[in-house]
């Protein structure tokens, strides 16, 4: 196939960056200097970075998302975008790789709309491969490298993609090769340089970036389809709360293969900050890394927070650099709120709700954290959270009904599967009288109420809900309970099956190092009415989990440690 020519927008976001650059330390030419030159120089201010990408106004959101990487390689070419240990990688370099990549890609036969499959270690080449395959206009697929050939190949299978970016070191740890009509291209094999002159191909906004996977009911992963316009659109909300700019130093510890890693990825390049990449999951590395690299950034889940909880260097002596923690992936325990807080007082904590049809939902400003450490918070900018009912009509404060949420995030729908399509993204039930039935809102199974004041509180997933006595039970709130206690460092709740209640509540535990079993039944027994009180409590030296970091709650279940 003969290779195209990617696109060069010589000029394209200039304006936006002048028009932000002018409103804080620079204006007129000295804005170009600015962001042309001397990028290290600048003293930069949260929300100082437009994310537009066609060159108009901040809250464009349209266009390739690999624009992101050549803006910030145009802008602060010598400043470093990927970490990891004693090695760096600067914009100008990753840029450039990413073009090395994006050109193999062409000469293997890659087109518009192809799903390409990453299958790598999370760090510099992956972040390559990412912008490399979205340059040329094609869909990604990351592939989280802790998985087997068999759901590797459902995965190849599933999207279509008939590339695949990897290392022949990382096949070849693989218990057997894999059976797939793909071709493989080695990042090795690959020159470390491309031609950043070339940038990437124009993308309209709907065109789809990527395949997220994850898990669904049936037990075979789902594809989430992703547009441009989604990644941008989440981007750009989520560097605006946060703040981020280029002199922050972003922690990655999640797989780009889930939404809140890629999210790391995309608000670090966004802002040009600068990406530390740690892949141990030992809570002690990951602190030695975060106190070592400087990390202003620190996003986690549940069980990783709860972890570093247990590391007394990180409950006892303050992270001088750290001004941000996130929580997403999960509801956090209150009494773990509670704990962050006085282990890091400097940093701001927000707490982050969202799922992989619509990336990013809800967020808890740190300002109300003290006052409502159990609230997911309020929609992020740009989109709307109902709480509904079974009817469709709007939920009252107080009530409890499923989290159904609107606006620039909510994205395409499932890869292959139109009908689960048609029962997830729906019309939107409350759209004006006389208003055309355009517009797709995503129903997302779980069940919320919010208080008078319009923020929002996690009660459970819909089908994660335990039956029990007559009443409809979350776990998250007997988990609460329980790590409230003092006595437990991990819980997870499930319920199973019980001829005369339905269901009966049972508590899986990791008890901390002075926890006690009997203190902990006691505890139960004080804080819970009788239909909360879990019939069994199983005490565990470990709980399994998933590669997201979240419990894998099927070996919970299954008790496999």
């Amino acid at each position: 196939m003969p290779r195209r020519a990617l696109w060069h927008p010589r000029n394209a976001g200039l304006h936006g960056h002048r028009a932000a650059c002018a409103s804080n330390r620079c204006t007129g030419q000295q804005s170009l200097v600015c962001w042309l030159q001397n990028c290290d120089t600048h003293i930069h201010q949260p929300g100082e970075w437009s994310l537009s990408v066609e060159g108009g106004s901040r809250d464009t959101v349209s266009g390739n998302v690999a624009l992101l990487l050549w803006r910030a390689a145009e802008r602060c070419a010598a400043r470093p975008a990927v970490v990891e240990r004693e090695e760096s990688v600067d914009y100008a370099a990753l840029v450039k790789r990413a073009a090395a990549i994006a050109a193999a890609l062409l000469a293997a036969g890659v087109a518009p709309d192809d799903p390409v499959a990453i299958l790598l270690e999370r760090g510099g080449d992956a972040a390559a491969a990412f912008f490399g395959t979205l340059a040329v206009g094609a869909i990604t697929v990351f592939v989280n490298e802790t998985l087997r050939p068999r759901q590797i190949e459902y995965l190849l299978a599933h999207s279509g993609a008939r590339h695949l970016v990897t290392t022949h070191d990382l096949l070849a740890r693989q218990p057997r090769a894999l059976h797939a009509d793909v071709r493989v291209l080695d990042v090795r094999t690959i020159g470390p340089g491309g031609d950043s002159g070339l940038a990437p191909l124009p993308r309209v906004g709907s065109d789809v970036a990527q395949i997220i996977y994850t898990s669904g009911s049936t037990g075979l992963p789902k594809g989430v389809a992703v547009s441009h316009a989604n990644l941008l659109a989440g981007t750009h909300a989520v560097v605006a709360y946060l703040g981020i700019t280029p002199d922050d130093r972003v922690a990655s510890l999640l797989p780009f293969s889930f939404v809140y890693g890629m999210s790391q990825l995309l608000c670090a390049v966004a802002a040009a900050a600068a990406l530390v990449v740690e892949r141990s999951p030992l809570p002690q590395q990951v602190l030695e890394t975060v106190r070592a690299r400087k990390v202003t950034v620190l996003g986690a889940v549940p069980p990783l927070w709860l972890r570093l909880l247990n590391v007394a260097a990180f409950r006892e002596r303050p992270l001088p650099d750290l001004r941000v923690m996130t929580n997403a992936g999960g509801r956090l325990p209150t009494e773990a709120v509670r704990a962050l807080r006085r282990a890091q007082s400097a940093a701001r904590l927000y707490l982050m709700y969202g799922l992989t049809e619509a990336l990013r939902s809800t967020y808890l400003a740190p300002e109300e954290v003290d006052r409502r450490p159990d609230s997911i918070g309020r929609a992020i900018p740009g989109a709307e959270v109902y709480v509904l009912r079974e009817d469709g009509t709007a939920a009252t404060p107080g009530e409890v009904g499923e989290l159904v949420q609107r606006g620039p995030t909510v994205t395409l729908g499932y890869w292959k599967d139109p009908e689960l399509t048609a029962q997830v993204f729906r019309p939107n039930p409350l759209r004006p009288p006389g208003a055309p039935d355009t517009e797709r809102v995503v129903f997302s199974g779980d069940l919320v109420r919010s208080d008078a004041d319009g923020f929002l509180y996690f009660v459970s997933r819909k089908d994660r809900i335990i039956k029990t006595m007559g009443y409809r039970v979350g776990p998250d709130e007997i988990a609460n309970v329980l790590y409230g206690s003092g006595e437990v460092a991990e819980a997870a709740v499930l319920g199973e099956p019980d001829e005369l209640w339905g269901e009966r509540i049972v508590a899986y535990v990791v008890l901390t190092g002075a926890g006690s079993l009997e203190r902990l039944k006691a505890y139960c027994g004080r804080e819970l009415p009788r239909y909360l009180q879990p019939a069994r409590i199983e005490v565990r030296a470990a709980l399994p989990m998933l590669p997201s970091g979240k419990h894998d709650l099927g070996a919970v279940r299954a008790g496999s440690p």
